[in-house]
């Protein structure tokens, strides 16, 4: 095993939430293959640097690309580029002690707003760090750092952004349920959301999942807390229908962010196949720190390997890694094989691909 870190185990090591330790029980069951005599992990050696695709097939019958999703996706708005604008990945490999993210500029002493746009689990996991009492956090395998700079932290509310409804939401129950319970923290939905939420086709989507339905029911719970949220330490407010148009600077600091523009949407399609459409109707939230949680992208690390930029994966038949000619015929690549991610893109959770 070719690892471009010095320490195995990828995403579980530096993707998964320091106060979710069962989730990162699975390195137990990679100690027992590690323990096999035909097993030899090599660590701080880049493919494409260090060495070559064509050496390694040199020496090996078989090569499997297994190197995940190291990119994001961006927003494409103006402003994305000012200080306190980062990816949530950046913000997670931060805490949990990534060599390459050690060092990250990240003033939270001065901030009382985040934004974190997007709402899947890694996106809650953002807002749940940024708002947990640090005293529950420093009994974690957090990193040192971060827990300095939570402890000194001035963030008062985190709002969480999605562009659609309350029922479309990617995040789960387990997640939100958690948000709920942390001590001091008010977890919060503005009602007009859930009413601008509640079309037919979206009702229908929570009728036929009971899981959608149960997590309505929280939903409906978060805002009736929606009035009496001054009372808590913190507040995190999950802020459905709002869609990302321009991050705006701040008027004392052009270079740092100061706020977030989002336009209002309304959702428009048929059940399961509802799409965000902008109302023309426009807020600014002002904020001091911006994470965008919208997705993952792999990164082609040799010229060799044959990616496909448009889907952001290896090129690839069933995981055989294939070249396309001109015609359009693809060839498989002798012994060269992908898997996980960078086989199918960046979805699921550990669970989905431990199996592959």
């Amino acid at each position: 095993m070719l690892e471009a870190l010095p320490t195995p185990f990828g995403l579980v090591r530096s993707g998964v939430a320091p106060d979710h330790p069962e989730v990162k029980s699975v390195m137990n069951d990679f100690d027992k293959v590690a323990a096999d005599e035909r097993f030899h992990f090599l660590g701080n050696v880049r493919v494409g640097d260090d060495i070559s695709l064509a050496e390694l097939q040199r020496y090996y019958h078989a090569v499997v690309l297994a190197y995940g999703a190291a990119g994001d996706r961006e927003l494409g708005v103006p402003g994305e580029s000012l200080r306190g604008v980062m990816s949530a990945r950046t913000f997670v490999n931060w805490y949990n002690g990534h060599p390459a993210f050690r060092d990250l500029e990240l003033d939270l002493t001065h901030a009382e707003t985040a934004v974190v746009i997007g709402q899947g689990n890694v996106a809650v996991d953002c807002a749940r760090i940024l708002t947990k009492k640090v005293d529950e956090l420093a009994t974690t395998d957090i990193a040192a750092h971060a827990v300095e700079a939570l402890r000194n932290s001035g963030i008062k509310k985190v709002f969480l952004v999605g562009r659609r409804g309350s029922a479309q939401a990617a995040f789960t129950m387990k997640e939100i349920r958690e948000l709920t319970k942390l001590k001091g923290v008010a977890c919060i939905v503005d009602p007009g959301d859930l009413t601008r939420s509640m079309t037919a086709a979206s009702e229908q989507e929570i009728k036929e999942q009971r899981a959608r339905k149960r997590m309505n029911d929280l939903l409906v719970k978060a805002a009736e807390q929606f009035e009496s949220a001054g009372d808590a330490e913190r507040v995190v407010q999950i802020k459905f229908l709002s869609s990302p148009v321009e991050i705006l600077a701040d008027e004392k600091d052009p270079a740092r962010v100061g706020a977030i523009r989002v336009e209002k949407t309304k959702l428009e399609g048929e059940p399961n196949q509802q799409r965000a459409v902008g109302t023309g109707e426009f807020e600014d939230i002002p904020c001091n720190l911006v994470l965008r949680s919208i997705g993952y992208k792999s990164l082609p690390i040799e010229a060799d390997i044959p990616f496909d930029n448009r889907r952001h994966v290896v090129s690839n038949d069933q995981g055989r890694v294939v070249t396309t000619s001109s015609n359009g015929e693809k060839q498989p690549m002798v012994g060269l094989y992908s898997t996980g991610w960078v086989k199918r893109g960046p979805s699921g959770i550990i669970g989905t691909d431990v199996v592959r």
